[in-house]
């Protein structure tokens, strides 16, 4: 089963590639997206190559799809987003840019042209996401991709070893 890429104008959704190795390692350093994923928390060619493989194995397993948010202009990888399949027709997102990539608006590109083909193509009536309080680019992202806030999740998930409070967003079919 291969999942479709998804044309987002300055940003294509697409499979991750082996090459795509060098955006892994690079969010191996920042200090958040390995505890909330499973990018490997240490700069590894073998553990990159792992966490390609696994992502390119979610629609395979019937998690849900997982893409790598890739340039347009010269297919570069600047980041991830995925589509997880809930119960009752539901789906959430999570993403990130990787560190070098980030100001661009390319998150908010690719959520907006996910957003759009789930709740479209893929007749998903409700895609939430979820987002830390003191994440404002992120909240940004959300908002600007058509996300509404719907409230404060008090210890929603848990980050590294800590249980943290998330805001819900939500994007619902119109149809």
């Amino acid at each position: 089963m291969a999942q479709p890429d998804i044309d987002g104008g300055v940003v294509r959704l697409r499979d991750f590639r082996p090459d795509d190795a060098a955006l892994v390692l690079s969010a191996s350093t920042d200090p958040l997206i390995p505890l909330i994923t499973t990018v490997p928390p240490v700069p590894d060619e073998d553990g990159a190559q792992a966490y390609i493989a696994r992502q390119n194995g979610r629609l395979p397993s019937g998690v849900g799809y997982a893409y790598a948010i890739a340039r347009a202009s010269d297919d570069v990888a600047v980041g991830y987003i995925g589509l997880s399949l809930l119960e009752n027709g539901r789906a959430s997102t999570g993403y990130w840019i990787g560190p070098s990539h980030r100001g661009r608006g390319y998150a908010a590109l690719a959520l907006r042209a996910l957003g759009d083909w789930a709740l479209t193509a893929q007749s998903i009536p409700r895609l939430e996401l979820y987002v830390e309080p003191w994440n404002e680019a992120s909240i940004r992202t959300a908002e600007s991709a058509g996300f509404e806030r719907e409230g404060l999740m008090r210890s929603w998930r848990l980050v590294g070893d800590t249980r943290r409070d998330m805001w819900m967003y939500a994007r619902i079919s119109e149809g």
